[in-house]
C-alpha cells in the first residue's frame, strides 16, 4: 500500500507530543512531500538575513505512527525514491557555519538544476546526489528541533542518507513518530556553509518495525555495507561512540574477541565526517559489505 502524505503536515521539533499526521502499517510505502530548509522563504538572491522568518527552518514533514512499532523496537526506513525540485539555494554569513567568523554579509546564491547537475556557475555543473538531511524518530526524552541531531536521528546532514540506503532508527515511543525533510540536490561531508544545495523534493520511503533487535542510535545500510551514525557535542566523542557502537553490533556474530576485532576496524573500518555545523556535530563510522559478508554478519535479517 502506497500512501502520500503533502509538505503542509509538518513540525519544526521531533517530539512525542506531536500529533500524527499519518498512521501506516509495517511494510508500507509512503511518498512524503517537503519544503526547503527555508520552508520556501528564499525566492531571489536580493532576500536579506532579516527577511527570513528563521524560526521557520528545517520543517520536517510527519510524523508518520507506524503500527506496531513499540518502544525497544528498531524502526527501518528504506529510501526508495528521491525526486527534487528544479532549483535549489545556497546561503551563508557572518557566524554561520566554519567561514562564518571571516564574513561580512549575508548572501543568498540560487542554484538551478538541469539535465542531471546543479548550475552553479557559468564555469561548473555540479553532478547531483538527492540526499536527506533531516530523517528521524521522536526521541527518547521531550523535544529536539528538527536542526539538532541526536540518537534519534534528525538534522544528520550525511550524505549518504539517498536513494538505495536503509536506515534503521531505535524506536523510544509507540509509533516511532517518523518524520523527514531539509532535502539537498547535492551536498559534501561537513555541509561546511551551513546549506548544502537545500531544494524541495518528493520522497518515497518504505517502512518495516523490526522486533526482537534494540539501538541506541541509528545505523545505515548500503550496497558499500553498514554505517553507524552518532552525534556528539564534538567529532572526537562523535567518532569514538560511533566505533564502539559498531563493534558491540557486529562482534556477537564474527566469533572474533574483543582485540581481534579493535584490530581488524582498524585494518578496514573508516571514520568519516556527517556534518560539523548543527548544535551537535555528526560522525559516522563504516565497515565495508566484504568484511560483513566474510563473517556471515546479518545484524537484524534482511527481508
Amino acid at each position: 500500500m502506497t500512501n502520500h502524505l503533502a509538505k503542509e503536515n509538518f513540525i519544526y521539533a521531533m517530539d512525542q507530543a506531536n500529533d500524527p499526521a499519518m498512521k501506516v502499517k509495517s511494510g508500507d510505502q509512503i511518498v512524503v512531500d517537503t519544503y526547503d530548509c527555508f520552508e520556501n522563504q528564499i525566492e531571489s538572491e536580493e532576500t536579506s538575513f532579516d527577511s527570513i522568518d528563521w524560526n521557520k527552518v528545517n520543517p520536517a514533514t510527519g510524523p508518520i505512527f507506524v503500527e506496531g512499532a513499540e518502544k525497544g523496537d528498531i524502526l527501518k526506513v528504506r529510501i526508495d525514491d528521491i525526486e527534487i525540485g528544479d532549483q535549489g539555494v545556497m546561503v551563508t554569513g557572518p557566524g554561520l557555519g566554519v567561514m562564518g567568523h571571516r564574513m561580512e554579509n549575508f548572501e543568498v546564491k540560487m542554484i538551478p538544476v538541469r539535465d542531471g547537475k546543479a548550475i552553479f556557475d557559468d564555469n561548473l555543473s555540479i553532478p547531483l546526489n538527492p540526499m536527506i538531511g533531516v530523517i528521524g524518530v521522536a526521541p527518547e526524552k521531550g523535544g529536539i528541533s528538527c536542526g539538532t541531531p541526536g540518537a534519534h536521528g534528525g538534522n544528520m546532514d550525511t550524505k549518504e542518507v539517498t536513494t538505495g540506503a536503509t536506515l534503521y532508527f531505535p524506536v523510544f515511543h509507540e509509533g516511532g513518530l517518523l518524520s523527514l525533510g531539509d532535502l539537498h540536490a547535492a551536498m559534501g561531508d561537513g555541509e561546511v556553509s551551513v546549506s548544502g544545495i537545500e531544494i524541495p523534493a518528493t520522497v518515497k520511503i518504505t517502512v518495516e518495525v523490526v522486533k526482537g533487535h534494540s539501538i541506541t542510535y541509528p545505523f545505515l545500510e548500503n550496497e558499500a555495507g553498514l554505517t553507524a551514525l552518532v552525534s556528539k557535542e564534538t567529532l572526537d566523542e562523535a567518532a569514538d561512540a560511533a566505533v564502539e557502537l559498531m563493534i558491540d553490533l557486529i562482534r556477537p556474530q564474527t566469533g572474533l574477541s574483543l582485540s581481534e576485532m579493535t584490530m581488524l576496524m582498524s585494518a578496514v573500518g573508516q571514520v568519516q565526517v556527517g556534518q560539523i555545523v548543527d548544535p551537535l556535530k555528526t560522525a559516522k563510522f563504516h565497515v565495508p559489505r566484504y568484511v560483513l559478508e566474510a563473517y556471515g554478519v546479518d545484524v537484524w535479517g534482511r527481508s
